[in-house]
């Protein structure tokens, strides 16, 4: 029997997530300009992006299969904890620091990779330590700290350029100092947030019946993919039925994070020259047109649960798409303030990805 947990030990054990989501928060925001800083061409930036996909695609499954069957000192979960955390960390520093394209690309795959490494069993953590009825709450105190850690990652670069660093300063690749010391305050984020959970909240011993599976059913690589094709088979047929939706709406938000930056610096500031102060400045308005739409986002959150209940999910659901799909339409197309007008709308469109 799995004990209630007070707030603030709810809050402890998903500390760790707000590091997870400030890195995520960081790729989405930065790395389309840093690609630019290196010299890449905006029709070779979905190649570049493919790691985010490509390991959440593969590396979740597989993680999460792995950590199912795990049985170490550190619990389950703890250690892909840690490891991803290192990982992710040391590729938060790296990346400000990438001397050509291959590494700046290479290094995303290993960022993306290590956050995945962490995220999957982070999930499967809250279900294994909280018992059924504070399930809610400890999934929502995640969301919290999505939308706080995204919101907070868009938002300093600008916040250091308003504490006094000059935004035009560049290391020798042309990247501006205040987002490599956003990526190196990522970081200490990365393995702060996640030591401090790992201190705080320890994971509940497996039963006698979880040791006995584990132990009838090891780790072998031929194993772990059959879990995969049976959770793939069994799968409920509503969430085949959102992945549908799922795969256009993520094709959207995916191709906001890839050219927003760069759609800023065109069409309000008439250059994608990354020589230039004004792509810098482009760079600063996208991150704060990020930090809006994450906040706009995860107060959504809240409101769609009242209007879910009211309306009904599906005419609410259908109606953010529909709001989300008109509002990056706009995006194109509006002059300076309406173009964050238009982008508050977007994600308030997809609220319902910190729901």
């Amino acid at each position: 029997m799995k004990k209630k947990l007070s707030l603030l030990q709810i809050i402890n054990m998903n500390v760790g997530f707000f590091g997870i989501q400030y890195s995520f928060g960081l790729q989405q925001s930065n790395m389309s300009p840093i690609y630019k800083y290196l010299g890449a061409d905006e029709a070779a930036l979905p190649l570049l992006w493919l790691a985010g996909p490509m390991t959440g695609l593969l590396v979740q499954p597989i993680i999460g299969a792995m950590s199912d069957k795990t049985f170490s000192p550190l619990g389950r979960r703890t250690p892909y904890f840690l490891i991803g955390a290192v990982v992710c960390s040391v590729g938060l520093l790296v990346m400000p620091y990438s001397s050509a394209l291959w590494m700046a690309a290479g290094t995303l795959w290993i960022l993306d990779a290590a956050n995945n490494v962490t995220m999957e069993p982070y999930r499967a953590f809250v279900s294994d330590k909280l018992p059924d009825s504070q399930h809610n709450l400890g999934f929502l105190t995640q969301s919290a700290f999505t939308g706080f850690a995204q919101t907070l990652s868009y938002l300093t670069p600008s916040l250091l350029f308003w504490i006094g660093m000059n935004k035009d300063a560049t290391n020798e690749k042309g990247i501006p100092y205040v987002v490599v010391t956003a990526f190196i305050i990522g970081a200490f984020f990365s393995i702060g947030s996640i030591l401090w959970t790992v201190f705080t909240t320890k994971e509940n011993p497996l039963t006698a019946s979880e040791v006995a599976y584990i132990k009838a059913n090891p780790m072998r690589v031929r194993g772990i993919f059959e879990d995969i094709l049976h959770a793939i088979r069994d799968m409920p047929d509503t969430m085949r039925q959102m992945g549908w939706m799922s795969l256009f709406q993520w094709y959207g938000m995916f191709s906001y994070w890839m050219y927003i930056a760069l759609a800023v610096s065109r069409s309000l500031f008439g250059t994608t020259d990354s020589n230039t102060t004004a792509f810098k400045d482009a760079g600063l308005v996208a991150g704060q047109m990020g930090a809006l739409y994450n906040f706009v986002a995860f107060c959504m959150a809240f409101a769609l649960i009242y209007f879910s209940k009211r309306f009904g999910p599906k005419l609410v659901h259908s109606v953010c798409l529909a709001v989300a799909g008109l509002s990056m339409l706009a995006i194109s197309w509006l002059g300076q303030d309406a173009v964050v007008r238009a982008d508050v709308w977007y994600w308030a469109g997809v609220g319902e990805h910190y729901g």
